[in-house]
């Protein structure tokens, strides 16, 4: 019942672990992480409670019920979250490697290297896009029609540069056009929107760096030196919890400053 009304939540599901190339069904995908994520939030409950009754600090039992919940609630978002995060990690692989690629293919094309060939050269001299162009051929070699297995990849993959490269080779198949020349133009294409997003990423980098800079290491020293000092003059004792907890939160804040410096740095190999 819960999973059934869960598959209603997610009904992009089966397309994401299909481009997560995560090998389960949405059903099991669901039913996984449900237990998962009663088991983990039972193990982070007691160890915080372990932790906070270590400080003689106790907590109803009332509020036990709305933390396991919560404690639940967050950890099947992040486990559901899974498929999107794989998924973007092989859109940055991707993007390392499509530009070469797509290169490798025209200078194939120009040679006249036969599509199918040049395919199998990409599969065995790229780690990332290779694996993507193998597994094409795998379904060309199983007897699928290269354009059905090239419209079946389209589908699956997480990159949308890579995407536009397959569509520009399957309309050339169906066209008869050239493929070197259409392969060019949105190479090219792809060429300008990494170095527009190269420059976008500099001009985000040192307002980053400067917020990082004042509220990760210069407020929070001046801040605790300035309330030592303050508790000094009006006799007020820093327990060794509120420094712990200060220093918990001055970590948080610096993850999340370094953690968001890396989601906004473009997926271009410099």
């Amino acid at each position: 019942m819960i999973i059934e009304y869960l598959l209603k939540r997610y009904p992009d599901l089966k397309l994401k672990l299909l481009q997560a190339r995560i090998d389960k069904k949405p059903y099991d995908f669901i039913k996984q992480n449900l237990a998962a994520s009663v088991l983990i939030s039972a193990v982070l409950l007691f160890v915080i409670t372990s932790f906070l009754r270590a400080f003689n600090i106790h907590i109803h039992i009332i509020w036990i019920l709305p933390a396991t919940l919560l404690l639940f609630i967050i950890v099947f978002s992040m486990l559901m979250n899974a498929p999107e995060v794989a998924i973007r990690k092989q859109e940055h692989e991707i993007a390392k490697e499509i530009i070469f690629a797509g290169r490798f293919m025209i200078i194939e094309a120009k040679s006249g290297v036969p599509l199918y060939n040049s395919m199998v050269n990409v599969a065995k001299n790229f780690k990332t896009v290779g694996k993507y162009f193998k597994e094409l051929i795998d379904k060309v070699n199983m007897g699928t029609t290269i354009e059905d297995a090239i419209s079946e990849t389209i589908e699956t993959t997480p990159s949308n540069n890579f995407r536009k490269i397959l569509w520009q080779i399957l309309n050339s198949l169906k066209t008869g056009a050239d493929i070197a020349s259409s392969l060019d133009s949105v190479v090219q294409q792809i060429t300008k929107e990494q170095m527009i997003e190269v420059r976008e990423y500099g001009k985000k980098l040192n307002p980053l760096a400067m917020f990082y800079m004042i509220i990760a290491v210069i407020v929070p020293t001046l801040g605790i030196t300035l309330l030592i000092v303050i508790a000094t003059f009006l006799g007020l004792k820093v327990s060794l919890t509120v420094l712990m907890v200060m220093a918990v939160a001055l970590g948080i804040i610096q993850l999340l400053f370094l953690s968001m410096i890396k989601s906004s740095r473009p997926a271009v190999e410099f």
